[in-house]
């Protein structure tokens, strides 16, 4: 992975929120780290001696933010929010801006408290596809601890307070100079350091060692020697349109990776398997449409009951969202993706071509594995995410 640090342009930065601008727009502008809204990034500094949290305010993407994208909250109230027992989303919300130091900010990142907890000033996230590739393969947990023996390295567990905490339990007696960084198994990596530049060097050489192994491991050899299928995708367009409630925009893939992708066997099994990272599904749902033949109007009434099952299985108070899909994979044909607008379509693609990418890499190290059904579902109907796209 190409280091974009320059020391000629960011010479002039002599701030400590300017230069996490710096490297969040470094960071932001590779795909391969976060995609739309994706990551986080943080730097601990001082205003009028009171020591402040800058971190990214929700709904920011990293790749265009400014200082007035941060939001600056009280350190010692997150450490305090750290420290109790339970925390509910509405409460943390709350509290994370009741501490906030210009209350016209945006609200901050959900991983506002884990940031604060990360004891040095420059904390950077990303969701890097290399890492997530690797950690979700079935045999992620003990690849990833021979790659990275240096990292702390944690399960997944739901984004938020709950991922704050079980940190918390864990660095109480824990020494932080011995560690590298913090690996989120099925979520993304933290590096961190005291200097910008540093904790920006770590990110994009713990990710690099990761592409180094991956392109011993896992390289990829597209193949697509069968004919390309006739399919009507006006028709599709139209009834998903309809199940919607409004006239959507779409967005065909048929390049060699989408067509090798679609011509696997068994599909229904193969591109069923759950989202990248816990925050796509917010955007893609759990799984996408399958049509291997041309009955669009079945397939579709049949993702929607599965949808509607999946709700019910899960859900306690929270009102069903339309059970239409976002995305369809083709048989022999390609990805094709549903949005509002086109902008919305192009999004949910960007998201689905790295996935696919993922998936196959992962299964060549024994098999891709996402997050579970249930973990899904608490991520998709979680308030804090819903809110990101309003």
């Amino acid at each position: 992975m190409k280091n974009l640090w320059s020391d000629e342009n960011s010479k002039h930065i002599k701030d400590d929120l300017g230069l996490r601008v710096y490297t969040s727009n470094l960071l932001g502008s590779n795909d391969e780290l976060v995609l739309h809204g994706g990551g986080n990034t943080s730097v601990k500094s001082k205003v009028n001696a009171e020591d402040i949290l800058f971190v990214k305010g929700s709904g920011w993407d990293l790749v265009s933010i400014k200082k007035e994208g941060f939001s600056p909250v009280k350190l010692d109230a997150l450490l305090k929010m750290a420290k109790l027992d339970k925390l509910s989303d509405s409460d943390m919300v709350a509290s994370q801006k009741n501490a906030m130091i210009d209350k016209m900010a945006p609200n901050p990142s959900v991983e506002a408290i884990l940031h604060a907890l990360i004891p040095f000033k420059y904390v950077d996230h990303t969701h890097a596809d290399a890492i997530v590739s690797i950690s979700n393969s079935k045999n992620g947990e003990k690849l990833i601890k021979d790659i990275f023996p240096n990292f702390l390295l944690l399960p997944y567990i739901m984004p938020g307070f709950l991922l704050a905490k079980d940190i918390y339990e864990k660095s109480r007696a824990f020494d932080w100079s011995k560690c590298e960084g913090i690996i989120l198994h099925n979520h993304g990596i933290f590096t961190f350091d005291n200097d910008a530049k540093k904790s920006y060097n770590a990110m994009i050489k713990a990710v690099s060692k990761a592409e180094d192994f991956l392109s011993k491991s896992a390289s990829l050899d597209f193949k697509f020697s069968q004919p390309k299928r006739d399919f009507d995708v006006k028709l599709l367009q139209k009834l998903i349109s309809d199940e919607k409630g409004y006239d959507i925009s779409i967005k065909i893939n048929q390049t060699l990776l989408a067509l090798s992708y679609a011509a696997s066997d068994d599909l229904a099994s193969f591109a069923t398997r759950g989202v990248l990272t816990p925050e796509h599904i917010i955007r893609t749902k759990r799984v996408p449409l399958i049509l291997e033949n041309n009955d669009i109007k079945n397939a579709i009434e049949d993702f929607k009951s599965k949808y509607i099952r999946y709700f019910n299985k899960y859900a306690k108070d929270e009102i069903c969202l339309n059970p239409a899909p976002n995305y369809a994979v083709i048989k022999n044909f390609g990805i094709v993706t549903f949005g509002k607008d086109e902008k919305e379509a192009s999004v949910i693609n960007d998201i689905i071509k790295h996935t696919m990418r993922a998936v196959l890499r992962a299964d060549k190290l024994g098999g891709y594995q996402s997050i579970s059904e249930k973990d899904s579902f608490d991520m998709e109907y979680w308030e804090l995410e819903q809110a990101k796209l309003k």
